[in-house]
């Protein structure tokens, strides 16, 4: 996925697939936060966390963090794509 590209229906249903903690998960991710920091801010282990940021990238399609964050980000302010038109 492009930064510039709009986040479409199937990007969506990747998103949708993540467990509520997996979301507070990458959204910390998004603020910049390492796997120890969100691990402190959520009292569990790293390994809880690591745990979490595999089935985050998995689910989504991504390779790493950024790509992550930049998807959550976008889910953040999404715009549609359906039949060609925009949506907000």
């Amino acid at each position: 996925m492009e930064c510039n590209e709009p986040v479409t229906p199937a990007v969506i249903k990747r998103f949708e697939k993540l467990s509520p903690r997996q979301r507070e998960v990458l959204g910390l991710i998004a603020l910049g936060l390492s796997n120890r920091e969100i691990a402190g801010r959520l009292f569990v282990t790293v390994h809880a966390v690591n745990y979490h940021v595999s089935a985050i990238y998995q689910k989504l399609e991504v390779a790493n963090r950024t790509e992550a964050a930049v998807l959550y980000l976008k889910m953040e302010n999404r715009q549609t794509v359906r039949n060609g038109e925009l949506e907000d």
